[in-house]
């Protein structure tokens, strides 16, 4: 393996057996089955469905990639979070390091209420420094629901642009997908979120979002929408909807919320961790804008471990438009 694309096929390969062997147990067993719970971890806890996934990546990775070169494979529900392939080989031989969530949106997609996407990036191996930055080749699958028989796949090359494309369920056919964020220059009108889907961050995080869109468009008007909200529990579900221009703003600030609630008593619970953003590449290939809480590029090791805030915008006049507002909001709360 002497370049990331050379994973690319092998990749796309893993990603349709773990889309349909999912689908597979979707279909096959009761959903109190799927939701029940496997194990529970630090950063989350596992679930049936989780297992059925997770079981078919280090045997691929190890038949598939291992044997042609050495990698860091790291993923949650790993023993460790990371394992050494082929076995019995050194970690600094390694020349790559593959970094995959097999399914993100577990819950949505256990209880069949939305799709769920299989997470791919792979870097050079830079030691255990290695980013979020250094992704060369980010792959992200969907898994439909039961019900859809449309499923897509977008990857990028860094510095080569995007590809997509559709799979039909049915005719096993795969066609050119167009994929475009949206040129909107305002959320006026369109849908804007600030990640609220779990207990512990919903009051302030509802408050920072008012503030701004009530700073953007104004005070609300009796009988009229501003603009929309929509809470996707999937960080990769997330960057799609930026990608297809079906969000222009996604602000994912939990992390920043852990002062506060510790003051309050509380702890901070689930948040997001680099397997599931290890496909913001795609984005920022098709012009999205992602940043962390600073406004600098999102900046995370390749672990299990770390948590992530982050913000995407669909364009540079959303930018603009939102980003002095949330820093400003921020700020004021003493949050950065």
């Amino acid at each position: 393996m002497e370049t990331a694309a050379e994973f690319l096929p092998i990749i796309k390969t893993l990603h349709e057996r773990i889309r349909d062997a999912v689908v597979a147990a979707c279909e096959q067993t009761a959903l109190e089955n799927l939701a029940a719970i496997a194990k529970e971890e630090a950063g989350d806890t596992i679930y049936a469905v989780d297992r059925v996934s997770e079981e078919l990546i280090v045997e691929f990775f190890e038949r598939e990639v291992a044997a042609r070169a050495p990698i860091v494979l790291i993923a949650e529900g790993l023993e460790t979070g990371q394992i050494v392939l082929p076995g019995g080989a050194n970690e600094a031989d390694a020349k790559w390091r593959v970094i995959v969530d097999p399914i993100d949106g577990t819950r949505g997609l256990m209880f069949q209420k939305r799709s769920a996407w299989i997470l791919t990036g792979v870097a050079p191996n830079r030691g255990t420094e290695t980013n979020l930055t250094d992704i060369e080749l980010a792959i992200q699958t969907e898994i439909p629901l039961v019900k859809q028989h449309l499923a897509d796949t977008i990857w990028a090359e860094k510095g080569k642009g995007v590809k997509a494309e559709r799979y039909n369920r049915i005719t096993g056919e795969k066609t050119d997908l167009p994929i475009k964020p949206s040129s909107a220059p305002t959320i006026a009108h369109g849908f804007a979120s600030v990640s609220r889907f779990i207990p512990g961050v919903g009051v302030e995080a509802t408050e920072i979002y008012e503030e701004i869109v009530r700073a953007a468009l104004g005070a609300v008007q009796t009988g009229k929408a501003q603009c929309f909200e929509d809470q996707y529990i999937s960080t990769g579900g997330q960057l799609h909807g930026l990608m297809a221009g079906h969000d222009r703003f996604v602000a994912d600030l939990r992390p920043l919320f852990e002062k506060s609630l510790n003051k309050r008593g509380f702890r901070l619970g689930l948040c997001c961790h680099p397997y599931d953003l290890c496909t913001e590449l795609i984005a920022r290939e098709l012009g999205v804008i992602i940043t962390d809480e600073n406004g600098a590029p999102v900046s995370a090791r390749l672990s299990v471990e770390p948590d992530i805030a982050w913000i995407g915008y669909a364009n540079d006049a959303i930018k603009t438009q939102i980003e002095p507002l949330l820093l400003a909001e921020l700020k004021k709360r003493e949050l950065l």
